[in-house]
């Protein structure tokens, strides 16, 4: 998918959340759980199959990767899969946050009162 017609859609919140905690490093499954939930102060709380289907589809999309370097066996389980954050990755995430904090400022401007209304 080409990185034009991706940051065109909006990304879902549990997909920018992990996008945003892989922009801080690869993470396997369970790390990106923890990292979500503590970016979200608790308001996304991700199970296995929101985890992984969402993984799945930011694959598909070429926004995250499998990484190829694995950490020392004897400190790590071998089945973990590590995944990290592509550049349209980074750029889809970028374009999400800019997206929001442009809605962000049209929400609070039509719930401020004018000048002349106050």
């Amino acid at each position: 998918m080409s990185t034009e017609s991706r940051d065109a859609r909006p990304i879902q919140p549990a997909a920018l959340h992990i996008l945003l905690a892989l922009g801080r490093g690869e993470r396997h499954g369970y790390a990106l759980i923890g990292d979500v939930d503590a970016l979200s102060d608790g308001s996304i709380k991700l199970g296995p199959g929101t985890l992984y289907g969402t993984i799945k589809r930011l694959l598909a999309d070429g926004l995250i990767e499998e990484a190829e370097e694995r950490p020392d066996p004897d400190l790590d389980d071998q089945r973990r899969r590590y995944y990290r954050l592509t550049a349209s990755g980074a750029a889809a995430a970028t374009a999400e946050l800019d997206r929001l904090a442009s809605l962000v400022r049209r929400g609070r401007a039509a719930f401020t009162p004018a000048p002349n209304q106050a």
